[in-house]
């Protein structure tokens, strides 16, 4: 359903974006709906970092929707015009919109005594390791903790896709090759765990592979950056990769994520971005904070802020 501004509308129209249209992210590429739905979360995508040309005009705030008794990802509620709704006041009316919105609609079925079915299309199993020691799996609507060491493992093969030896596996853990015979025992300790939460999850040997694909936040938040989204990889990361980890390959992807996403915060040319990357992510680096001044127009009262934060680095 797509309501609003006629005027607005008909615009929308012409690029298509209307009831019935596939918008999702492997048709359309990045968009608040789409990567909403992609990344199971609140995302704004403003202006050209849309991957469409003929989008470009348009900002967007999106926020899935989900059934509170399943916790089945069931839509999306997307607001899209001008730069106004993407500002921070934006996001989180909508949130609170979506909340009210989920709650309704399981008051309705309450009301009625009937129960929504779970859903038959299964889905990748999900990975979580940014901000967080304990790996969070979720198979089939179903979530687990995983321990750092197992969640070390499993982050490691499933960015290693191809595959990894079990002496290239103990150098990513343990930083030589002849810790071969500790990450054995290691990988037997992993596979029961996954036999008993994901048995689809249980790794292979020769090499030691992921029978499967696993959809892993750390490369989801690089294809956003691939793609341009910066705010959109900027919600998307609450925090660097496992960070009570010292693991070598950890520690590489960990270093590759956030120089990354500090080089494309820098060259996003957006001083909002600027500002919430250096409270959020790098409150001790100067750098975005001088490169938000440098843009930020003469007569912006954001400006003496900037300089006051400088100044305490000092």
């Amino acid at each position: 359903m797509v309501e609003g501004d006629p005027v607005l509308m008909e615009r929308a129209e012409a690029m298509r974006f209307v009831a019935g249209a596939d918008w999702s992210e492997g048709r359309i590429g990045t968009s608040a709906p789409g990567t909403a739905l992609a990344l199971d979360r609140s995302v704004q995508i403003a202006g050209a970092e849309h991957f469409a040309l003929s989008v470009r005009q348009w900002s967007c705030t999106a926020v899935p929707l989900h059934d509170l008794e399943t916790h089945e990802t069931i839509g999306v509620l997307d607001i899209t015009g001008g730069p106004e709704v993407v500002a921070p006041r934006a996001l989180p009316l909508l949130e609170a919109t979506a909340a009210a919105v989920e709650r309704e609609l399981l008051l309705q079925r309450l009301r009625s005594g009937g129960r929504r079915r779970r859903a038959s299309v299964a889905r990748a199993p999900r990975l979580a390791v940014l901000g967080r020691d304990q790996a969070a799996l979720t198979v089939g609507g179903v979530t687990t903790e995983l321990s750092l060491r197992h969640a070390e493992l499993l982050a490691l093969l499933a960015w290693h896709r191809t595959g990894v030896s079990a002496e290239r596996l103990a150098e990513l853990v343990h930083g030589r090759s002849d810790a071969a015979a500790t990450i054995r025992p290691e990988m037997v300790r992993l596979r029961h765990v996954l036999a008993g939460v994901a048995p689809t999850l249980v790794p292979l040997a020769r090499p030691y592979r992921l029978p499967v694909p696993v959809d892993l936040d750390v490369r989801r938040l690089l294809a956003l950056l691939d793609r341009g989204a910066h705010r959109a990889a900027l919600d998307a990361y609450p925090g660097e990769v496992l960070p009570g980890s010292v693991a070598p390959g950890v520690e590489e992807i960990r270093n590759e994520v956030e120089a990354r996403l500090r080089e494309a915060i820098l060259e996003s040319a957006s001083p909002d971005l600027l500002l919430a990357y250096a409270e959020r992510v790098a409150p001790d680096d100067p750098a975005p904070l001088t490169t938000a001044l440098r843009l930020l127009p003469a007569r912006s009262p954001k400006r003496a802020g900037v300089v006051a934060r400088l100044d305490a680095l000092d």
